[in-house]
């Protein structure tokens, strides 16, 4: 039961620490004084789209075959690692993101970042495997953690951090439980 929130918590945080939609919060959070504002619709966009996905992946349990749905999953995760592996360092942003209102622009950038994301498809495979309300959970706090991080110590915490030391970890993690879901 406990796994249900820990295994999502943490390869949720790893995948999306150094990932574009951190930072761009972080490059939001550098632009608005206004930090609780930003936080809240940053979490509200996580809240609807990896809500959405654990609905679906939760859906999709109770209609198809668990031997399919765990050949698929492992599937994903391995391609997820690959990618995230394989990756090229890159820059999202170029700062030039304007506030008019901390909430709204959190929220938009968010909402629309994160669709189709890999933590977002990870988070719906979680839902399939585990119970959905403790993915959900455990996806949320991981979300709200490294968010608030990004917002109130993003520009400290991304000098210290090699973003490439992260992504080699989340894709080994990635392919190791993509491995998992054959044995």
């Amino acid at each position: 039961m406990i796994s249900d929130i820990i295994i999502p918590f943490l390869l949720v945080g790893l995948a999306e620490l150094g990932d574009k939609t951190q930072l761009a919060v972080l490059v939001l959070s550098t632009k608005t004084r206004k930090y609780t504002s930003l936080l809240a619709g940053v979490m509200l966009a996580f809240i609807v789209t990896d809500g959405l996905a654990i609905l679906l992946g939760n859906f999709i349990a109770n209609r198809i075959p668990m031997d399919y749905v765990r050949i698929g999953a492992g599937i994903l995760f391995i391609i997820f690692g690959l990618t995230t592996l394989l990756k090229r360092e890159d820059d999202d942003d170029d700062g030039t993101y304007e506030l008019k209102s901390p909430f709204i622009s959190g929220f938009g950038l968010i909402l629309v970042s994160e669709m189709g994301d890999k933590t977002q498809l990870a988070s719906a495979l979680f839902a399939t495997q585990y119970d959905p309300v403790l993915v959900f959970i455990g996806v949320i706090l991981a979300l709200l953690l490294l968010s608030s991080m990004a917002v109130y110590v993003g520009k400290m915490l991304m000098e210290r951090i090699n973003k490439r030391t992260i992504s080699t970890a989340a894709g080994i993690l990635f392919i190791v439980i993509g491995a998992s879901f054959f044995i």
